[in-house]
């Protein structure tokens, strides 16, 4: 059995969470939209709940597909807190909307989402070299700083530990602990990539 990272039960989804995603980086800019709206959406939440909803919300978020999201009218913003298979967080359905919209205007402004966020850690990934989970923060200078941007170009569910859990997720900082068996495949397909 190989060593993971502390946070992974030995629950199925979980485990394919960490061993084939988390901590890869992402330059998908319907990926990136799709791990913004979820980890905004997990939000007081376990990440495993919304991860087992991911499939559903792929369904009620038309693909995680930034122009159509934007389009949603009030009507499918009710109907969307009628599915028990998202979280039905009236704040957080309007939310993905609403980021939908931003996401849009970043697009716009910078050529693509994923130039702009990455740009937050200066177009690389940051290689942590943590052995313990306690010694991996929950927020960063950097997520400090791309949280206070997006929050005012209008996004919500974007603080900073959110925004974190997001630089985790899409591999612009690799948190795998040391010991775990991903951190050096991880550090591997970063330097493949260059």
């Amino acid at each position: 059995m190989p060593e993971r990272c502390a946070w992974v039960t030995a629950d199925a989804d979980y485990i394919a969470y960490h061993d084939e995603q988390w901590g890869v980086p992402v330059h998908d800019d319907r990926m990136l939209f799709e791990m913004l709206i979820l980890e905004g959406a997990q939000a007081g939440l376990s990440w495993l709940t919304v991860l087992r909803k991911r499939a559903a919300y792929r369904e009620a978020f038309a693909g995680f597909d930034p122009a159509r999201v934007a389009r949603f009218t009030p009507a499918r913003v009710e109907e969307l807190l009628a599915n028990p298979g998202i979280v039905r967080n009236r704040l957080k359905v309007a939310s993905a909307v609403n980021n939908a919209l931003r996401f849009l205007e970043v697009q716009r402004e910078h050529g693509s989402f994923d130039a702009y966020l990455w740009g937050f850690v200066g177009g690389a990934p940051v290689v942590n070299a943590f052995r313990a989970p306690a010694e991996i923060p929950a927020k960063t200078a950097a997520s400090d700083a791309l949280s206070k941007d997006l929050l005012r170009r209008g996004f919500k569910f974007v603080g900073s530990t959110i925004c974190y859990a997001l630089m985790q997720a899409t591999g612009m900082v690799n948190d795998h602990l040391v010991g775990c068996f991903r951190y050096d495949q991880v550090n591997t397909m970063n330097r493949m990539r260059r």
